[in-house]
């Protein structure tokens, strides 16, 4: 059995490709990423260490599947210690970084924070909602605007660091460059808050809307992951 770590769009992918060839079970952290699966092996889990090691006896997984999000970097901590654990092979897939000039670059949350300490101005951030409590404290005169998937957590996170409505965009991307523009444009924002989520990830498309308008574009990096980063390859490995 093979257990796959979803919730991005590689993991859907993947999933299409398994079906009928492989019996698999799909892992998801939100109902959003269910509903974009709509597949009955498909359960919505957040999983500790003990959890997934539960899991895997549970299930008689042989191998895990980790196409969590880039940034998910507990879950994938969590997976390759379960993975040992249970001595069942473990497999992560990559996804290649983004590559673009005329950006501002930060390795961290704390570093983008501190950057946006000394900034006057409209930052329009597309980072989700787990860093809004952060992001808030340090708002100060500025206006803060969160581009958010449209799910309850999402917005209750809003809700409980009092961002104003007016200030809340649910939408489900990834976007293209050009509904990208309108946003961007819309709200007057003077930065854009990102994460290097790769070309899958909308990354593009938020850079190439960013330069086209004169707005510095702020990506937050990430570490460097040693896995696959082609579905075919990836499917040849589980035999």
């Amino acid at each position: 059995m093979i257990w796959i770590i979803g919730g991005t769009k590689e993991s859907r992918e993947f999933a299409e490709i398994l079906k009928g060839k492989k019996e698999f079970l799909v892992s998801v952290a939100t109902y959003a990423g269910y509903e974009l699966l709509k597949k009955d092996n498909t359960v919505v889990l957040r999983m500790n260490k003990d959890e997934m090691i539960n899991f895997i006896k549970k299930n008689d997984i042989d191998y895990i599947v980790d196409m969590s999000h880039p940034y998910a970097v507990e879950v994938t901590k969590n997976a390759r210690e379960a993975a040992e654990v249970c001595d069942v092979r473990y497999l992560r897939y990559v996804r290649e970084c983004a590559d673009y000039k005329d950006v501002v670059q930060f390795d961290s949350f704390d570093k983008c924070i501190e950057f946006l300490k000394h900034i006057n101005g409209c930052v329009f951030f597309t980072t989700g909602s787990k860093n809004i409590k952060d992001f808030e404290a340090i708002r100060g005169n500025n206006r803060f605007i969160y581009r958010v998937i449209p799910s309850a957590f999402s917005i209750e996170e809003c809700v409980k660091y009092n961002v104003k409505m007016k200030d809340i965009i649910a939408a489900l991307g990834p976007f293209s460059e050009e509904l990208n523009i309108a946003m961007f444009k819309e709200y007057e924002a003077d930065y854009v808050v990102m994460k290097d989520s790769g070309d899958a990830g909308g990354t593009k498309e938020k850079i190439l809307a960013c330069l086209s308008l004169g707005i510095r574009p702020l990506v937050i990096g990430r570490q460097k992951e040693q896995g696959i980063n082609d579905m075919k390859k990836l499917l040849d490995s589980l035999t």
